[in-house]
């Protein structure tokens, strides 16, 4: 009885093929993210699409759809010349579709057209949301507080060998006019495309285990289009660059946009080229500084032997000045002490009229020191005479 009732798995898919057919409409525009994508030598392309509900870690929706070459051709140059880049994995699209059931390979979804529009703004607003998280989670500003060594000679670099931008780095840095050297290390990482941030992160990891062997940390990216520099909005390697215990330059090649990489970095630069030019210029302004100080010092010092030589030439003529009048004053002095001793020789005494009476040699200051019959010597100022005293009389 039951295998009377019952009909071939064929006929249940084309009865639910109907039912789908006779339920959905022609077409949906519908969102999702691309989990997966291919493609194909004959020019179609295959996506598998799902949709992560806001909140939850896991797929809650999984579809494959189908751009058939026709179609393909026309859909990729439109979406990579209004966005700026190519359909890649992880990418949040607007598309239209048509739901197909086909009893042989299931539901799959076939892509009529797409709206690069919706791309652009979901990339901003992730981007925004970035932006927003490391403000909140207080790491945006924390690298660029770090302070730059006075002369950061020792240098690690994060970039491709043969990327163009990292060889005008080092020819620019190298070949200073200045003649300044410095001492690079390259950290190989890929610098654009799906595995950039988690390459980036792992070299950035090989410099912090030797931070103390290097003053800052370059990170070197020659240009590119807009989908090769959407690795450098990604918020761990961004998380990573502001947590850094390096301050790091970024050297990213654009020339309009600014990628949260740049922001959270210590400094941003447009190229690597500039990147150069800013470490250069740091050395350069630090000589321009030593330059003006020994100019200073050596005017300071030329001022102060000119000062000393001024008070010196002051001083000797002060000394001559203080001894010519110590020997004025002296020889004044002198001439008084002479103009004394004139004045109180007894011969100036005789010369003006008077005399000294002696007795037996000794100087008679008394008419009681004589006595009548004495004989006394009466001394004048140009000759001496005898004398017997015959008569004394008191005044």
């Amino acid at each position: 009885m039951r295998a009377e009732r019952s009909i071939t798995l064929l006929e249940l898919q084309e009865e639910i093929k109907s039912s789908i057919e006779a339920r959905l409409e022609k077409s949906y525009w519908i969102r999702g993210e691309i989990s997966e994508i291919k493609y194909q030598s004959t020019g179609h392309c295959y996506m598998d699409l799902v949709d992560r509900r806001e909140g939850e870690s896991g797929i809650s929706a999984r579809a494959q759809a189908i751009v058939w070459s026709s179609v393909f051709r026309m859909l990729r140059p439109y979406f990579e010349t209004t966005t700026g880049q190519e359909l890649t994995r992880g990418m949040q699209i607007l598309v239209q579709v048509q739901v197909q059931y086909s009893p042989l390979y299931g539901l799959s979804l076939v892509v009529s057209d797409i709206d690069p529009a919706f791309t652009v703004g979901e990339q901003e607003l992730q981007r925004q949301q970035t932006i927003k998280r490391l403000r909140e989670e207080g790491m945006f500003d924390m690298n660029s507080t770090l302070g730059l060594a006075l002369l950061p000679r020792r240098i690690a670099v994060i970039s491709s060998a043969q990327a163009a931008g990292y060889r005008d780095f080092m020819k620019h840095l190298t070949n200073n006019e200045y003649g300044f050297t410095f001492r690079t290390e390259l950290f190989q990482a890929a610098m654009q495309g799906a595995t950039a941030p988690a390459e980036i992160i792992s070299a950035m990891d090989a410099v912090a285990a030797r931070a103390g062997e290097f003053d800052m940390l370059v990170i070197a990216r020659g240009g590119g289009s807009v989908q090769d520099l959407i690795c450098f909005d990604d918020y761990e390697l961004a998380a990573n660059i502001a947590q850094f215990p390096l301050p790091v330059i970024t050297g990213i090649g654009h020339d309009h946009d600014i990628h949260v990489a740049d922001m959270v970095a210590h400094t941003m630069v447009k190229t690597p080229t500039a990147a150069a030019d800013f470490i250069i210029e740091l050395f350069a302004r630090e000589e321009q500084q030593l330059l003006y100080l020994m100019q200073r010092l050596r005017m300071t010092v030329q001022a102060r032997i000119s000062d000393e030589n001024t008070r010196i030439e002051m001083l000797k003529r002060d000394i001559v000045r203080v001894v010519s009048d110590k020997f004025r004053i002296a020889e004044h002095r002198l001439e008084l002490l002479q103009q004394r001793i004139r004045s109180a020789n007894p011969l100036s005494l005789l010369e003006k009229g008077y005399s000294v009476t002696l007795s037996e040699g000794k100087r008679i200051s008394s008419i009681k020191e004589i006595k009548e019959g004495m004989k006394v010597r009466i001394v004048l100022s140009d000759g001496a005479l005898d004398c017997k005293v015959e008569k004394r009389s008191e005044l």
